[in-house]
């Protein structure tokens, strides 16, 4: 999956409780996400990218790049 420049893969398939965990690559901090689906996970990792860039704004720090 890609956005705003950065990638994410779905690393582990939970077939017990139904969910898609993924994380975003390339990156020295740890940004994972999950849905039940593969677009609640393209959300999810949208979602969590878009907090990790607010984030870094808020500290004045530049975000990775990956």
């Amino acid at each position: 999956m890609k956005y705003k420049g950065y990638r994410a893969t779905i690393v582990e398939i939970d077939e017990e409780n139904n969910l898609l965990h993924g994380e975003v690559l390339g990156l020295r901090d740890i940004i994972t996400f999950q849905g039940s689906t593969l677009e609640e996970a393209r959300i999810a990792f949208q979602e969590s990218l878009n907090d990790y860039l607010e984030f870094c704004e808020e500290r004045n720090e530049e975000p990775d790049i990956n």
